[in-house]
């Protein structure tokens, strides 16, 4: 078994060093920052057939647990870079979340109550498997050039852009320059690139510190999210329990601005809190080991813009959330899931450079979502006057008896995608629909059945290349369907949804389909417009909308 932690990927000259600093090699897109977001995208546009380098300034993975909570959207898009089992099978799958007042069980949650969708809402999976795994998919596409021990240190482009960016890379052997079309930072939360280009992000920072603490032990408990508010081994802080691989878990003190980090991540001060929490629960005299332990802080921010020029920020280099709700490593791979499509379409000639305007106001639409569910979030686990408090703990009482009350806590409300209701990407409803699956929502999975008579996974059935349109239904109106999709002559990946089948009627139900209903969806599998019965002449509207086309009209 590998131990990722503690891997160390060895740094390898390349003949882009010995290019003339007048005459610096060229790229079409180089991106900073070998994370989960870094690696996200490089693998997503490799698999669109664009090359990549990929820099990064050290040569390992992170250390200790880190990001853990992994979404449902999270692990669809790691399904279409081809790593998606892995995560799973070797995370641990979890839907139901409890919440605790004082040390009464007051309500829990069900994450994803239905049924027909492969996958989990959450699966719990340390960060440095994460990395792994991308890694080493990343290695196995010729279209990736990762290149260790490469720190960007300056970065230089027109005013107009017009020209890409050229990056100053420091190495072992030295520094040279390297000019790429486009550039894409995903170097993290202390982002080289965002100083360099004299940007900052801006937003709250909240006085509050917490403990992060790693523990293996010999004891089972049920594969649920817990949160403590103010438990007698704890008094008035909270905690947050949570289940990872290989028997590890995940505890969250609450400490207070006041504790001294230092101190607090010392053995001998993490063990009484460790021990109390277990004690309380029933597991008296288990042994536990510390793993990775860590103090830190949190704000919740972003940059004002993503795009500057032929720079385009993701993840954390762009927006930063509090843990509550596990939105950061979340957003940041869906950022990569939306960028991606774009800049593939746009280096290969396919849509504008306009299209990449799309990229920053769609993902910075839901960073100000995500800043702002993380925010109420902060502020209703740890608040910071005794009013706020009393409103709280009177809340969490109600919880007991009355269903409404429910609703008002707020434990982190947990990471889903985005609906991206205003892009300008989006062709409205011509026609009359009901539910969720609105332009700019993530398509919803479901059972489908396949030609062969096997029933598979809707979005497994999606292509990772090229907008897919999905038709529902058989017959005389799903034939005209069909027939106005192959007369817009375009390259489209067209699915069929019979709605007959073990589970199939689901798709039918999530998306208010009827015979002859057409989804058209981008590659990021968003929906951007859907019909009833469209013709090929909005089809060909739809899509050159959803590619940033100029002087183009939806026709009904």
């Amino acid at each position: 078994m590998i131990d990722y932690q503690s891997l160390r990927f060895d740094y390898k000259r390349h003949a882009d060093q010995d290019a003339p600093a007048s005459a610096p090699a060229r790229h079409p897109v180089v991106v900073v920052g070998a994370g989960p977001v870094g690696l996200t995208l490089a693998i997503d546009l490799a698999l669109r057939q664009v090359p990549v380098v990929l820099l990064d300034n050290d040569n390992t993975l992170s250390s200790g647990s880190r990001a853990i909570c992994f979404a449902k959207r999270t692990l669809e898009v790691f399904d279409r870079l081809g790593c998606g089992d892995r995560m799973v099978d070797k995370g641990v799958s979890w839907n139901v979340g409890k919440v605790f007042f004082h040390d009464e069980q007051v309500f829990r949650f069900d994450l994803l109550p239905e049924p027909g969708h492969e996958r989990p809402a959450f699966i719990n999976l340390q960060q440095y498997y994460v990395e792994g795994y991308l890694v080493e998919r990343a290695a196995a596409l010729p279209l990736i050039d990762l290149r260790w021990n490469h720190k960007v240190t300056g970065i230089e482009q027109g005013e107009d852009g017009a020209d890409g960016a050229v990056l100053t890379v420091e190495t072992p052997d030295g520094t040279h320059r390297l000019q790429a079309g486009y550039v894409a930072a995903c170097d993290g939360s202390r982002s080289n690139l965002r100083q360099l280009l004299g940007q900052e992000a801006k937003g709250r920072v909240f006085r509050d510190r917490f403990l992060i603490a790693d523990i293996t032990m010999d004891a089972q408990l049920p594969t649920e999210r817990r949160f403590w508010f103010d438990p007698s081994f704890h008094p008035g802080q909270s905690v947050l329990l949570h289940k990872q691989a290989d028997g590890m878990w995940r505890i969250d003190f609450q400490l207070g601005w006041d504790a001294d980090p230092v101190e607090e991540r010392k053995p001998e001060n993490i063990t009484p809190r460790v021990r109390a929490l277990l004690d309380s629960i029933g597991f008296e005299g288990v042994q536990f080991q510390i793993g990775w332990a860590s103090v830190y802080t949190f704000a919740c921010q972003r940059m004002e813009r993503f795009r500057h020029g032929r720079v385009l920020f993701a993840g954390d280099s762009a927006h930063g959330v509090s843990p509550f709700g596990a939105r950061g490593a979340n957003s940041g791979v869906q950022d990569a899931d939306n960028l991606a499509w774009k800049l593939a379409a746009v280096v290969q000639g396919q849509a504008p450079d306009a299209l990449l305007d799309s990229y920053a106001s769609e993902r910075e639409y839901a960073a100000d979502e995500n800043i702002r569910n993380s925010t109420r979030a902060t502020d209703f686990i740890t608040p910071k006057s005794e009013v706020s408090r009393l409103f709280r703990d009177a809340v969490l009482e109600l919880t007991k008896r009355h269903a409404f009350a429910r609703t008002l806590v707020n434990s982190g409300r947990l990471s889903v995608a985005t609906v991206l209701r205003d892009s300008p990407l989006n062709t409205g409803d011509a026609d009359a629909f009901t539910g969720a699956m609105v332009p700019g929502a993530a398509a919803a999975d479901a059972p489908v059945a396949r030609a062969d008579g096997s029933t598979g996974w809707l979005l497994r059935e999606c292509h990772v290349e090229r907008f897919t349109a999905l038709v529902f239904g058989q017959g005389e109106a799903a034939e005209r369907s069909l027939q106005a999709l192959q007369g817009a002559d375009l390259p489209l990946h067209i699915v069929r949804v019979a709605g007959t089948g073990p589970g199939a009627e689901l798709a039918v139900q999530r998306y208010d389909a009827q015979p002859g209903t057409v989804y058209l969806l981008r590659p990021d599998q968003h929906v951007c417009a859907r019909w009833r019965h469209p013709t090929a002449t909005d089809v060909r509207a739809a899509l050159d909308r959803a590619l940033a086309k100029a002087n183009t009209k939806a026709t009904a």
